[in-house]
């Protein structure tokens, strides 16, 4: 939700800072997306822990028109990662899934055509991620699957301009400091874990 987070979870969660605690009632996405525009509330982190976590997602995702995309975090034969500049900030690449596509073809078609590159591994699902934005007017969660993938050597990178990407680069993982400073929560939650 823009820069705060909700953290959906079955246990206190360690080195998490400005958290926020709330409950049951409180998880009104529409609210917590408004409340997460103003400047006092960004970088927040919203917190609800219930030991059966995953009925109370199902119940949040039922509320809501979901968006299904698919990423990678790419690794090139230098030990480069692959980043995009879209909308002034740092991202990974990723689109939506079309119908009738599985999301690991999704995910290595999306790489693929936001940078101009082929992709020689596909490894396994790194992880799930949610994030709220609006769509004509409405709310809207997008569910993203990331992907572990690879390129041979350090091929040229070509970004999709028509995606509003103006930059794609390899980053070695010493020199994350650059995304990290102007990246999304979650993007910095996914390479932190590189």
């Amino acid at each position: 939700m823009n820069e705060s987070q909700l953290i959906l979870a079955d246990f206190l969660p360690k080195k998490l800072s400005s958290v926020q605690t709330i409950g049951l009632q409180d998880i009104d996405l529409e609210k917590l997306f408004q409340a997460s525009k103003q400047k006092s509330t960004k970088d927040i982190i919203y917190l609800y822990i219930h030991p059966e976590i995953e009925k109370v997602l199902k119940s949040i995702l039922q509320k809501l028109e979901i968006i299904k995309a698919a990423g990678g975090l790419v690794k090139n034969g230098e030990g480069e990662y692959l980043f995009i500049h879209r909308l002034g900030k740092w991202d990974l690449p990723k689109g939506k899934v079309e119908n009738n596509e599985k999301m690991k073809e999704a995910a290595v078609r999306e790489v693929e055509e936001e940078c101009g590159i082929r992709i020689n591994y596909l490894g396994s699902k790194l992880q799930t991620t949610y994030h709220t934005y609006t769509m004509r007017g409405k709310l809207v969660l997008k569910q993203t699957n990331w992907y572990e993938m690879g390129v041979n050597k350090s091929p040229k990178l070509i970004p999709q301009t028509e995606e509003d990407i103006t930059e794609a680069r390899w980053i070695a993982k010493g020199d994350f400091g650059v995304v990290l400073e102007n990246t999304y929560p979650l993007i910095a939650h996914i390479i932190q874990g590189v």
